[in-house]
């Protein structure tokens, strides 16, 4: 027979809540709970008791919005925990969950009376109610990431947590409507999904059907009228199924468990958004379990019921041989039934059905040595990939909305040249799987190649795919890969990158700013490390940053103004007496010139972020230009004809500063030119042609709004990239010569 834990009937919980039997008094008493608990030693049930007595003097007087006493709530949250037969610990910190956060015990009393562990667990599933943060948005994501950091040092901070969410979204009746939604939402997004890839599929079901009912109460009304109904046509056909199945295994000798099921509400709802099918056109609706002994016993059932009804072609999934992401194991078939619907059957072992229900929880069983039990490496595994995203994420709503990413519940399996297999969600592509290898692979990758053919980058993965990823040692991640990854791994692992070199990329331009307004006093300017890392220490707190690198960056993208610290940072050179040494700028970007020009910030259009050419006059090289350094957003470079510039120089002269093109150019840079032509066949070709033959390349065309087909003449922008004015005239000349043009210039303003 198939074991399984008993239901039990917690107070103000759905669908098994005690109603007028259970008196208030009982239902907030020990005895509620300690029948449940008979597979700890009794010397844990006394600790259990301790915490309870602790947690009800913790909650007296305070009554949850059904009028119930509080302490209710932590006694149904450790009943469910006892239900997955965690630990002593465990069940003492789901009594205490509330503890701290709302009636003012602190860490240090719990660490004293409970010891260390426990403590650790309640403060993990505290929120931070009592920073401040600029918008409930940002506290509800800070309290998440907190709850996510504990649960890598402790699975059991989930599971309570999810038993705390679970007997939240059982009792929600009281709650405001708008309440009701909100938490609904955030339990859909957020909880049901952790509670799928942890395994634990019974609660991830339960949660998703609560969350259904709160979020469309209408809908979810009509649609359990409507399964209501066809329960009661199909029982006839249900039943016929049934007991041809239990024939069929019994001619062939095979004991198994025979198991009906049926779809959950929110599961058809989803089918029936997701596909746009009526009600009537969802046919998988009910369905059937078979539970064997053995594992190859499966295989057996599976022929069995291919000999007894037909299947469906393409609609067998082997999860045994490809196991999910979170440990789910079963063999999924689509029969045809005599009356010609579509039937499902899972076939599965005893233990593969627990871990199919209980996920993490089925494996719980504690080592007394303090040794990782399956269950905690269960947990870790799946939720490596968010604490990687924690790593590489400071911001705790970005951080969420990488983690609402990576919980997406569908996943593709693609095979790496070695036959290794990972699972990724669907629609992921070729660089979340480089991210998945290795993030030096992701970082690095520049083509890929699935099943022996090259693709581009952004393609989907199907399942199946052998995926071999191409890198290069000098190549970088695109800012343009966030538009089509998938993974919260690999966003985070780009964004990351991206803001890395940000910095990097103004702490240089920083350092060369200062160096010409030091010069400008008469100095040079000091070495970073060595006898000078002191003077640079002081400089910066002196700026308000904790260290030179921070104070350099600021100054890079003009938050600071480099004249300014420049006069400071020579007052403290002469108070110190030293004669410093030049520091020796090394960086290619910035490159240092000890001509009579070297207070002139070179550029050479290998700058990155930190320097901008204004797209209102898009200088090149050979135009005469000068710098804005804007307040925050680095140094902007304009033509010195530009009238935009020109206006900004009258309101704000301050912050210009000199700058010159370096005398070798790293990049390409882009001009705005402008073609009149007839409006005659293969024109945009023949202009195209032209450009490529000048050994330049366009990067955007716009036509003139004013073109049709009608008009004889058309007029058309592009963008053309080149290496400096003399590049360009050459592209204008050769242009200019095209058959359909009558006129090509340079757009300024």
């Amino acid at each position: 027979m198939l074991r399984t834990f008993a239901a039990v009937r917690w107070p103000g919980s759905r669908p098994n809540r005690p109603t007028n039997e259970t008196p208030a008094t009982h239902a907030a008493s020990f005895e509620v709970l300690a029948p449940h608990l008979n597979y700890l030693s009794k010397a844990d049930i006394k600790r259990v008791r301790e915490a309870f007595r602790f947690a009800d003097n913790a909650h007296l007087g305070q009554l949850r919005a059904s009028g119930e006493p509080y302490i209710t709530h932590p006694l149904a949250v450790a009943g469910i925990c006892a239900e997955w037969r965690l630990d002593a610990q465990a069940i003492m910190a789901a009594l205490m969950h509330d503890a701290m956060e709302d009636c003012g015990v602190t860490k240090v009393e719990l660490i004293e009376k409970f010891e260390a562990p426990t403590a650790e667990l309640v403060d993990g599933l505290t929120k931070l109610d009592k920073l401040q943060f600029s918008t409930k948005e940002e506290s509800q994501a800070e309290s998440f990431r907190k709850m996510l950091l504990a649960m890598a040092r402790d699975v059991r901070v989930i599971l309570i947590k999810l038993a705390d969410r679970l007997h939240n979204m059982r009792t929600m009746d009281a709650m405001a409507p708008a309440k009701q939604r909100r938490i609904a939402r955030e339990t859909l997004e957020i909880f049901a999904p952790i509670a799928h890839r942890l395994g634990l599929n019974q609660t991830y079901r339960e949660l998703q059907d609560l969350s259904f009912r709160y979020e469309h109460p209408w809908r979810h009304a009509l649609l359990e009228k409507a399964v209501g109904k066809a329960r009661g046509h199909r029982r006839d056909l249900v039943a016929r199924i049934e007991q041809d199945v239990r024939k069929s295994f019994a001619k062939a000798s095979l004991n198994v468990d025979v198991q009906g099921r049926e779809k959950t509400l929110y599961s058809i709802y989803r089918k029936m958004r997701d596909k746009h099918l009526s009600f009537a056109q969802v046919s998988d609706i009910f369905g059937f379990r078979i539970v064997v002994d053995e594992l190859p016993q499966c295989y057996l059932a599976l022929g069995v019921l291919h000999q007894l009804y037909k299947p469906q072609p393409g609609r067998f999934k082997d999860y045994i041989a490809i196991p999910k992401p979170n440990g789910y194991q079963s063999l999924h078939t689509t029969l045809v039934s005599p009356l010609g619907t579509a039937v499902e059957f899972q076939i599965r072992t005893e233990a593969m059905h627990q871990v199919a229900e209980q996920g993490v929880a089925a494996h719980w069983l504690y080592k007394t040595k303090g040794k990782g039990t399956d269950a905690q490496s269960l947990g870790s595994r799946l939720l490596q990939s968010l604490l990687d995203i924690q790593n590489e994420t400071r911001d705790a709503r970005e951080f969420l909305e990488h983690v609402r990413i990576d919980l997406f519940p569908d996943s593709v399996y693609v095979f790496t040249p070695r036959s290794r297999i990972l699972a990724l969600p669907k629609g992921a592509t070729p660089v979340d799987f480089a991210y998945a290898i290795h993030s030096d692979i992701g970082d690095h990758c520049v083509a890929a190649q699935v099943n022996g053919e090259m693709v581009p980058l952004r393609t989907e993965l199907r399942s199946g795919d052998v995926v071999e990823i191409v890198t290069a040692p000098s190549a970088r991640p695109n800012p343009a890969w966030l538009s089509f990854v998938r993974t919260g791994r690999a966003r985070s692992k780009i964004r990351h990158h991206l803001k890395t070199l940000a910095h990097e990329e103004s702490r240089e331009l920083g350092l060369k700013l200062l160096a010409q307004a030091l010069r400008a006093e008469g100095m040079a300017l000091p070495a970073l490390e060595g006898e000078s890392a002191p003077l640079w220490q002081n400089l910066a707190r002196w700026a308000g940053h904790r260290n030179a690198d921070e104070l350099l960056m600021e100054i890079g993208v003009g938050r600071k103004i480099a004249s300014m610290v420049a006069k400071q940072l020579s007052r403290m050179l002469v108070e110190s007496g030293q004669r410093p040494d030049t520091v020796l700028l090394s960086m290619g970007r910035f490159a240092e010139d000890e001509s009579a020009q070297a207070a002139v910030v070179l550029l050479d259009g290998s700058e990155g972020a930190s320097v901008r050419y204004a797209s209102c006059c898009r200088p090149i090289p050979g135009d005469e230009i000068r710098g804005y350094l804007g307040r925050g957003e680095g140094l902007l470079v304009h033509t010195a004809e530009c009238q935009t510039g020109r206006r900004v120089f009258q309101r704000d002269s301050e912050h210009w500063i000199d700058v010159a093109w370096a005398d070798e150019l790293q990049h390409p840079f882009e001009a705005e030119v402008g073609v009149l032509m007839n409006n005659v066949k293969g024109a945009l070709a023949q202009v195209a042609a032209g450009v490529s033959q000048a050994e330049a390349d366009i990067t955007h065309v716009e036509m003139n709004k004013d073109s049709d087909v009608a008009r004889e003449t058309a007029e058309m922008r592009m963008l053309i990239a080149v290496r400096d004015r003399h590049h360009l005239a050459d592209v204008l000349r050769v242009v200019r010569r095209v058959s359909p043009v009558m006129r090509v210039w340079r757009i300024k303003p």
